[in-house]
């Protein structure tokens, strides 16, 4: 269950830097909020699913790396990331 062409496209136009800009940290970070919160979904009702659950623990750590990297060479665009996605750091 893959984000929706549109769910893509808006996180891109609201994270990216310029038009279409989908390499940028922000908005890689902002993807995989968006996958990993479908797939905790999914687990909540399907609690014997560890594939999925290693998928999710892979695009957490995916999704931390991206942040500390954004952390070390952006920090003000990684405040605002998180503070516009609702994560604790």
């Amino acid at each position: 269950m893959p984000l929706t062409t549109e769910e893509t496209a808006s996180i891109v136009k609201e994270f990216g830097r310029s038009e279409g800009d989908t390499g940028c940290p922000e908005v890689q970070v902002a993807l995989l909020t968006a996958r990993i919160k479908q797939v905790a979904t999914h687990l909540r009702d399907n609690k014997q699913d560890m594939h999925n659950r290693r998928g999710l623990v892979m695009m957490v750590a995916k999704r931390n790396r991206l942040l500390r990297y954004l952390a070390r060479t952006n920090r003000d665009a990684y405040l605002d990331t998180i503070q516009r996605l609702g994560l604790r750091k």
